[in-house]
């Protein structure tokens, strides 16, 4: 895909989320470097996917910002320019296509609310650049695979040609055999196109894989940053994500 050349970052401050008086996020802020792949981890409930929805205006902010940075103009948050920027890449591929939608349907859809004329060309190329060929283009997603319909998902959200994708825990709905193609996948197209990744996830192994830095979340709140080589090697402050990684540690049979 003819990405821009010039890449595009991405900043939280203050973000604060609330249901019905229940405060899912209190406070949340990190910024994404331009190019940069950006963890948030934590148990189920930490408020990290809601932090995520909060990033492309699918959970409402009681009060923050989200802004882009790294280029000089910049769309305003919330704008139709903005969400062209910001794609989202959300955790069931099964869930989030439509089950009576062609795989060219589910591609031209997002090309037609941005008002893009080129959709043969686009959605020929996105497939391509998820290793599907154009055989797959009027194939419904039941006849799909669980990692083939995740990159229908990614070639979906690669098709506006973002600057920066929002990943809600990408591989955790397929079986382990696929996870490893998928993560690759997304990595290559990351320094490829020079992407902005912000990526959820309860699975350390798959961020420190993935990301070069990470937040950890717990009741909504951050509770500390790392980089993905202190996490590997086990430099962490606080707590709580001590805690995480001996539960990412996996149960170990005591011996007879």
């Amino acid at each position: 895909m003819n990405m821009a050349p010039q890449r595009t970052g991405l900043r939280a401050d203050g973000l604060r989320v609330v249901f019905d008086g229940f405060v899912a996020v209190d406070d949340v802020g990190f910024e994404v470097a331009p190019g940069e792949s950006f963890g948030i981890v934590g148990e189920s409930g930490s408020g990290k996917s809601t932090v995520l929805r909060a990033l492309c205006g699918l959970a409402p902010l009681a009060a923050g910002q989200v802004r882009l940075s790294g280029r000089e103009s910049l769309p305003l948050p919330g704008s139709k320019a903005f969400r062209r920027q910001v794609q989202m890449v959300f955790q069931d591929p099964y869930g989030s296509l439509h089950p009576r939608q062609t795989v060219d349907r589910i591609l031209a859809e997002p090309l037609a609310i941005h008002g893009i004329t080129d959709a043969e060309t686009r959605i020929e190329r996105a497939l391509d650049e998820v290793g599907l060929g154009s055989g797959f283009r009027f194939r419904y997603p039941h006849q799909l695979s669980g990692g083939q319909r995740q990159r229908i998902a990614v070639a979906r959200a690669l098709i506006l040609e973002p600057q920066v994708l929002l990943l809600d825990e990408p591989t955790s709905a397929l079986d382990a055999s696929v996870q490893a193609e998928v993560l690759n996948l997304l990595e290559a197209l990351r320094q490829r196109h020079g992407l902005s990744f912000v990526m959820v996830s309860h699975d350390l192994a798959v961020v420190t894989h993935l990301c070069q830095r990470l937040m950890v979340m717990r009741g909504g709140r951050r509770v500390e940053m790392l980089s993905a080589a202190d996490l590997a090697a086990h430099r962490v402050q606080a707590d709580y994500t001590k805690t995480l990684m001996q539960a990412a540690a996996g149960f170990v049979r005591a011996a007879a």
